[in-house]
């Protein structure tokens, strides 16, 4: 104890001046300063520290010794309760999925399942999202995956979703593309792909199945304004009469820093007649598809992602979002927002298609204090522009006695099969003709 009082006050010290490099790094650095807003806590917690372990050189040793009690019992309780969320919760959502519906948890990963498909269909890929293609040096950037392919998405509900991508590498049942009248577009990220749920529980086989009538997907996980503006830009057709914009309010604002980097997607705000023409490239977009995925390494990227994991509960990331919510939005970005949601619509009147702006609610709204300034703020940017705002929150969750049941077993994540449903029958409730 008398060798840990010695060195209490200088690690203290070292620590918080680490921690303080690291935050102006991870800000200034990483985010470029775009996310300042959400890394004040942590600047005023490491300064905070600071003072404090200067104080601790003054102070005498019996205080110093009940000091490095305190702090070794904290450090202890909050690794605890970070390895309960992080372990403990994924092990009670299989156990309650196999108790439920009699079945196993598919514990497999996702490599190991496209290894599985592979042996018996060469379709078979994993999906690639423009999100992380936005630092590549391609000739262009492509915005869908490999076309005709069946894709392995993702596991919330006890098995690997799938679905068969049309011609030109979306979520669609492929001959959609061949019919005389659209009724409905969807532009959107995971959310608009209906993440995690297999056809025909999606929102768009949802949507044909109570409207009778023809719908496009063209949601992509990881999609933000940007990346859905320039989708629209490539793939509206003259045919579609109602174009949904579908705004997930987790992440949607906050992709806008990234994409806004990308001197391509910026093409699309400074020029519009600019295009990629990416309709007729879709061989090449398959080429390069198939091309990176050679080329990330599966293995590695399974043994990246498992670092990943640990990196995080090292850095106690599920007890700080549950303490520190992440925001959503900054308000440096909300003019190129309004902007990219601007030209959307008149995008979209110019081709004799209607926009309407869908906002699905977060996991986080239903389970902690949250905060609506990003609701809003968006709201308002909605309300002005004129495009009328279908608020999901208010005419799904909120009438739900526990909204969380639209979740997978209540636990963060997509929304789960009925989830879905709702979010479509009331899409068609405010749309329908």
């Amino acid at each position: 104890m008398n060798f840990l009082k010695k060195i209490f006050s200088p690690t203290i010290l070292i620590i918080s001046f680490l921690l303080l490099i690291y935050i102006f790094y991870k800000s200034e650095f990483i985010w470029n300063g775009d996310n300042r807003n959400y890394y004040k806590t942590y600047y005023l917690i490491s300064s905070i520290l600071i003072c404090f372990s200067i104080i601790t050189f003054f102070i005498n040793d019996i205080i110093k010794q009940y000091l490095i009690i305190s702090g070794i019992s904290l450090i202890v309780s909050l690794y605890l309760f970070e390895g309960y969320i992080t372990f403990t919760k994924p092990f009670l959502k299989i156990q309650s999925f196999e108790k439920q519906d009699k079945k196993k948890w598919d514990r497999r990963t996702r490599i190991q399942v496209f290894e599985d498909l592979k042996k018996n269909n060469q379709n078979v890929t994993i999906r690639v999202v423009p999100k992380h293609l936005l630092k590549k040096n391609n000739p262009f950037l492509y915005l869908s995956s490999t076309s005709n392919s069946l894709i392995i998405d993702c596991n919330e509900n006890g098995y690997y979703s799938t679905y068969q991508t049309d011609r030109y590498g979306f979520n669609n049942p492929d001959n959609e593309w061949d019919k005389e009248e659209i009724e409905y577009l969807l532009i959107g990220d995971s959310f608009a792909n209906s993440a995690c749920v297999n056809r025909p529980d999606d929102i768009g086989s949802v949507l044909r199945t109570i409207s009778n009538k023809s719908v496009l997907s063209l949601g992509v996980n990881g999609n933000g304004p940007l990346l859905e503006y320039a989708t629209l830009r490539e793939y509206l057709d003259t045919n579609i009469k109602k174009v949904l914009w579908i705004y997930y309010e987790g992440n949607d604002f906050k992709d806008l820093q990234n994409e806004k980097k990308n001197r391509i997607l910026m093409n699309y705000i400074k020029d519009l007649t600019y295009s990629q023409n990416l309709k007729i490239k879709q061989k090449e977009i398959d080429y390069f598809n198939r091309k990176y995925i050679d080329q990330m390494s599966l293995i590695k990227k399974n043994k990246k992602t498992k670092f990943e994991k640990y990196i995080k509960f090292v850095k106690l990331y599920n007890t700080r979002l549950l303490i520190f919510p992440s925001k959503s939005y900054t308000p440096e970005l909300l003019p190129e927002f309004k902007k990219i949601l601007q030209l959307a619509r008149e995008f979209t009147k110019k081709n004799n298609s209607k926009l309407y702006f869908i906002y699905l609610p977060e996991y986080n709204r239903y389970k902690i204090t949250y905060d609506d300034t990003n609701y809003n703020l968006i709201k308002n940017i909605v309300t002005e522009l004129k495009i009328p705002f279908i608020d999901i929150h208010k005419e799904v969750f909120e009438n739900e006695l526990n909204p969380l049941k639209l979740f997978p077993f209540e636990l963060p994540g997509h929304y789960n099969v009925d989830g879905y449903k709702k979010v479509a029958e009331t899409i068609y409730k405010f749309t329908k003709d």
